[in-house]
């Protein structure tokens, strides 16, 4: 669904101002490329958070603590 709402912007972004349209088409693999780095520390914190999480929750759970209501 993401993906069509893009393609639809991007044709009515063609259909007003097409120069606009073929320079963001062009410039998008570079975009996606320079933000690959932040997505992969973001992922990277996300998992090292989740770690921490479970390192200090097993001794709860090792001594039979409920599991907390997500």
């Amino acid at each position: 669904m993401k993906t069509l709402f893009a393609l639809g912007v991007w044709c009515l972004l063609f259909v007003l101002c097409w120069p606009l349209a073929i320079l963001a088409l062009l410039l998008w693999p570079l975009v996606w490329l320079l933000s690959l780095p932040f997505r992969l520390v973001g992922i990277t914190f996300s998992a090292v958070f989740a770690f921490l999480r479970a390192l200090f929750m097993l001794p709860a759970r090792l001594l039979g603590g409920r599991a907390a209501a997500a």
